[in-house]
């Protein structure tokens, strides 16, 4: 028997937003202040993901990395991207129409992203706040990270809606074990940081090339 999904998950960077080249210039800020080399902006396609101390973490000279460096590094990379966060971003195409067809079908929606909660709220009133999200749940001091199952559970209790009834679409391999481990739906979105291959590896029952192919699960 086939399942009625009912609500949606997404991630954000590379999945609603295009946050790439912000997030490498703030990083590349950093390395550069110290002396240590830059990186492409293709580069931080796998840099990015698993929360910001690891971005940095993988950024710096592998000889370089240790947890005094690192902390400072991130500080300083938290400050660079406080000034410069929405300089590039942008909505991925197709975006804004995907939002408003689930948004006219009432189909419930939230986000989930390892990054800070500060920067996920930012970003939601920057470039979406004409949608209607039930939750929007970031990178929270205490609170694991994905691909814990632990905050899409609190988003399926928030929202009163079983894990098993939700689509979860991200671009990474995070993303999707995330909702494997969540017993959600796990979607790919091929336009953003990651392979087919990777997010077929990671988990993804299906992929879309273009966000409105989501829909075609809902119907």
């Amino acid at each position: 028997m086939q399942i009625a999904y009912k609500a949606v998950i997404f991630d954000m960077d590379g999945t609603l937003l295009d946050t790439l080249e912000d997030l490498a210039d703030a990083m590349n800020r950093t390395l550069e202040d110290r002396g240590f080399p830059i990186h492409s902006v293709k580069a931080f396609r796998y840099f990015v993901g698993n929360g910001v101390a690891k971005l940095v973490s993988r950024t710096l000279p592998p000889e370089k990395r240790n947890s005094e460096l690192t902390a400072e590094c991130l500080e300083a990379f938290l400050t660079e991207y406080d000034r410069n966060w929405n300089r590039k971003t942008r909505l991925y195409d197709g975006v804004p129409e995907l939002l408003d067809a689930l948004t006219a079908k009432e189909i419930p929606m939230a986000v989930f992203t390892n990054k800070p909660q500060h920067f996920a709220e930012l970003c939601m009133r920057e470039f979406l706040p004409k949608w209607e999200f039930g939750v929007v749940l970031g990178q929270r001091e205490g609170y694991p990270m994905k691909p814990d199952p632990a905050v899409p559970r609190e988003i399926a209790e928030h929202l009163d809606i079983a894990p098993e009834a939700f689509l979860y679409l991200g671009d990474s391999d995070a993303d999707m074990k995330t909702a494997v481990n969540t017993n959600m739906f796990p979607v790919g979105a091929l336009w953003g940081f990651r392979s087919e291959k990777e997010l077929r590896e990671s988990g993804a029952v299906k992929v879309i090339r273009q966000p409105m192919e989501l829909l075609k699960f809902l119907n």
